[in-house]
């Protein structure tokens, strides 16, 4: 395989801030998520997940970030394994967290008739996303295997952490931490040198 120039630390800095900024943001929001659906908490419960609302679809963009400039194939894939995933998860918020949320505020009932389909897609969606980890782990050990260790853990043990931790703190929040020092590592490991794929233009 040809070898690339290294990339510039200026070029990377927005790589970074893109992999690594969602999910601090994420992070932030979780140190305030309410543990149960409880009518003291609802309002608080409603906002937040229509802030995160925005934000949690961008957990999917990393690795189609790794895998643009290295497969054309790879990166469609992972494209839309991160189109599940957002798809999936933003239903998740909507019905558990809005809809839960809203119902609770004007003191009705019918939240359990949400959590069902809610945690259903969640589970579609942060089982997609694991899969376009482990394809953008996998890709990237090939270009620089020692360099990808350390991200590549992090990155993994993120992904199994989030198909059952949410952003609930304190799980769901390292969860988030996690993630974002993972997908840093890997963007600065895979710029110290990167190589083409088959397919890679």
């Amino acid at each position: 395989m040809t070898v690339l120039p290294v990339t510039h630390p200026r070029s990377v800095l927005p790589l970074v801030v893109l992999v690594a900024l969602p999910a601090l943001v994420l992070a932030g929001i979780g140190t305030v998520h309410p543990r149960d659906l409880v009518a003291a908490d609802a309002v608080l419960w409603r906002n937040i997940h229509v802030a995160a609302l925005f934000v949690f679809p961008l957990l999917g963009v990393p690795p189609w970030l790794l895998l643009r400039g290295r497969s054309r194939p790879l990166a469609a894939v992972a494209a839309i394994l991160g189109y599940v995933y957002a798809a999936g998860y933003t239903a998740l918020d909507v019905l558990a967290g809005i809809g839960a949320g809203n119902l609770k505020v004007d003191g009705l009932g019918g939240q359990p008739s949400l959590y069902h389909p809610a945690a259903v897609l969640a589970r579609v969606a942060t089982v997609a996303l694991l899969l376009a980890v482990l394809l953008a782990v996998a890709v990237v050990a090939v270009d620089r295997p020692a360099l990808s260790v350390p991200g590549s853990v992090l990155v993994l043990a993120a992904a199994v952490s989030f198909l059952t931790s949410h952003i609930y703190p304190p799980r769901g929040v390292v969860t988030m931490v996690v993630f974002a020092i993972g997908w840093t590592l890997l963007v600065l490991g895979a710029a110290a040198g990167r190589s083409r794929l088959p397919g890679a233009h």
